[in-house]
């Protein structure tokens, strides 16, 4: 249970939005002083976590110190954040320290260690075979129910919201910008404490290693991806940008989210069984030039987060603080549910220059209400030319 649960804050809106004390997300922003701090927010404000605590590790211009922590400092804070805001004697002394979140940018919350991306909804997967292997007798590769199957990407290429992409170019065979630039609406999941090399993290210590979530958009060059993916999988056609939000929503606040699994069969080996519920009820919305054109559920996703971060682990790789990994695309069964362009219009539009790409998301607060997760958004920018 969230430390919010039945609390109530003094801060003005707060109550009942989507920024209640039961969220309170956290980020790298920088206001008209132009010194970055961690700040926290609150209803339409944000508040200065340093200058709250008087803990250095909360002034960093980084979430990395604080993530590197581990999970009983994010607990002490977040209570001492709640205590904050809902103690109306401590009103005139923490209301100074609030700014409006229109007034701060979001930076890239923390130094991106790795990047690794999944590939866990079943509809997704399975879509996504029958249009690249029409002539296979199953859609899903033969691995694919007994692991979360994955991919190393590039850290140095996760981007803040706000961020444009350009066009990238690509083999396909012949070399240009891609024809087929597509978005996928996804979760990533941000590693705060580290794990031993040579030592598997397993399912049940998930807690102790991720901090929270953010929303995740990993840009695709189909066109180039089709002609490279054989026979190591995703290169070129997903390296080139991956967009995070610069809020992440700390897993204690989704514990009111959490949710079944959609059924695993056959069984998962006994490293990757996980005690339920351990999927996450969190309603994604894509929205294209203004347009929602798709509703991706979480809870529909097959492989749970506990799940990926142990396979990630299972032959001894170890966490560092920054590490990120991501759901893979979010599906489910309608075809206004499915996470990427490739799959809404079967292969036949993508994203032309000048498209704007927003995620959005919510889930169930411990409150009663529905939490906010920090969108993501991404403008596309014409190829360089030559």
């Amino acid at each position: 249970m969230s430390s919010a649960a039945g609390a109530v804050s003094w801060v003005e809106g707060a109550s009942g939005s989507g920024h209640d004390v039961d969220h309170l997300p956290m980020a790298v922003v920088v206001g008209a002083g132009g010194t970055p701090y961690v700040g926290v927010r609150v209803g339409d404000l944000v508040l200065d976590l340093g200058r709250l605590t008087g803990d250095p590790v909360h002034a960093a211009p980084s979430l990395g110190p604080f993530l590197a922590r581990g999970p009983a400092l994010w607990a002490s804070t977040r209570a001492s954040v709640v205590e904050a805001l809902t103690d109306p004697g401590r009103r005139a002394r923490v209301e100074p320290l609030l700014a409006p979140v229109a007034d701060v940018a979001a930076l890239l919350p923390f130094e991106v260690a790795d990047y690794v991306d999944f590939y866990c909804s079943r509809q997704h997967a399975t879509n996504v075979g029958r249009l690249f292997r029409p002539d296979a007798a199953d859609p899903l590769p033969e691995a694919w129910r007994r692991l979360p199957i994955g991919y190393h990407g590039r850290a140095g290429t996760v981007v803040v919201s706000g961020t444009d992409v350009r066009r990238p170019r690509g083999q396909r065979p012949s070399y240009g910008p891609t024809e087929e630039l597509d978005l996928e609406a996804e979760l990533g999941f941000v590693v705060g404490a580290p794990s031993v090399h040579g030592t598997p993290v397993p399912t049940t210590a998930f807690r102790d290693h991720v901090f929270g979530v953010t929303l995740l958009n990993d840009w695709s060059a189909r066109d180039v991806q089709a002609f490279e993916y054989r026979p190591l999988g995703p290169f070129l056609g997903k390296s080139f940008a991956t967009s995070i939000s610069g809020w992440v929503t700390p897993l204690a606040a989704l514990e009111a989210a959490r949710v079944p699994l959609p059924g695993q069969d056959p069984p998962p080996p006994a490293h990757l069984a996980v005690a339920e519920p351990a999927g996450y009820d969190v309603a994604v919305e894509v929205v294209v030039d203004g347009e929602v054109v798709s509703r991706p559920p979480y809870a529909a996703t097959y492989w749970s987060p506990a799940q990926m971060l142990a396979h990630l682990t299972a032959n001894g790789a170890s966490l560092r603080t920054g590490d990120l990994y991501a759901s893979g695309t979010i599906s489910g069964d309608a075809p206004d549910q499915v996470g990427s362009l490739l799959e809404l219009h079967r292969g036949e539009r993508f994203l032309p220059d000048g498209a704007e790409v927003v995620l959005r998301a919510s889930a169930p607060g411990a409150l009663g209400g529905r939490i906010t997760l920090g969108e993501v958004t991404g403008r596309v920018l014409p190829a360089l030319t030559d």
